[in-house]
């Protein structure tokens, strides 16, 4: 394996493509709808300004490319490869949305820009992470953080015995600068995820005791009253907006078998308490 000397990286403005421009340092070379938002990032690298729905305008800033990261959703797949030159290697970031059992357009675009991927015969990879974590404004456990702070209880379906296996956003990046490193000999699509799956319960635990907010009372309560209250959260001052459709997706188990990962990328993943370590930070 040998690092690329300039990685294009779409949508570097975003949580996972500000984390891997960051890693990338000088060798980045930003593509982004927005100038200004990448400005007020702070890097120093000059953003190459590109809409993916403009192919003559993507392939223009694409036009010097060797390696490419689109960390834009899965579903502009097609619209990346159209625009990049021939010989570039190609990594996506797509989702482990696509095996929920409740398709969504999330879900159904992850799946479209794989096969649109696959089909492409192009070299590189498409690789589907778990939940991620740990990134700079992301949502995920800050959001569960603030939820076990508000609620005297937290009402979770099955009482949270559903499988989860988070990954933290330096794996993320860890895994993308793997897969930019591998000749891959055509197009692959592996699932990224952590180190091993807990049960949805431990991992509310997890976060609490990360966050400082105190041990959750966890009630197990049926999904279809849950569902039917997600929809009141927006309309409580404090309180994170749940909707249905997460409610949906904490009945189902979402564990993964990462040993491709560890063979293919060259790495294993850190554990989620040291990644909630890195999240929630002690303070000095």
């Amino acid at each position: 394996m040998s690092s690329p000397p300039f990685v294009h990286v779409i949508g570097a403005s975003g949580r996972s493509g500000a984390a891997l421009a960051q890693a990338l340092g000088g060798r980045v070379i930003p593509v982004v709808r927005d100038a200004r938002k990448w400005a007020a990032l702070g890097f120093a690298a000059a953003a190459r300004v590109a809409d993916l729905g403009d192919r003559e305008g993507l392939a223009a800033a694409l036009r010097d490319a060797t390696h490419v990261v689109s960390c834009a959703h899965a579903r502009n797949a097609a619209r990346v490869i159209a625009a990049a030159p021939m010989g570039a290697r190609l990594v996506f970031l797509g989702s482990t949305r696509k095996f929920t059992r409740w398709p969504d357009d999330h879900g159904n675009g992850v799946l479209a820009g794989e096969a649109a991927f696959l089909a492409s015969g192009r070299d590189g990879a498409i690789l589907h992470p778990t939940m991620i974590y740990g990134a700079e404004g992301e949502d995920n456990v800050r959001r569960l953080a603030a939820l076990i702070r508000r609620l005297p209880v937290l009402p979770l379906p099955g009482g949270g015995a559903a499988k989860v296996q988070p990954i933290h956003q330096s794996d993320v990046t860890r895994a993308v600068l793997a897969a930019l490193a591998r000749d891959w000999g055509g197009p692959r699509a592996l699932t990224i995820a952590g180190p091993e799956p807990v049960a949805y319960a431990d991992f509310v635990r997890a976060v609490a005791r990360a966050a400082g907010v105190g041990r959750p009372r966890i009630v197990p309560v049926p999904a279809a009253p849950l569902i039917a209250a997600a929809a009141l959260t927006r309309f409580i001052p404090g309180l994170p907006n749940v909707g249905p459709a997460e409610i949906r997706r904490l009945l189902e188990d979402k564990n993964f078998d990462i040993s491709p990962m560890r063979e293919l990328l060259g790495f294993t993943p850190i554990a989620l308490e040291a990644g909630l370590a890195l999240t929630f930070p002690s303070p000095r």
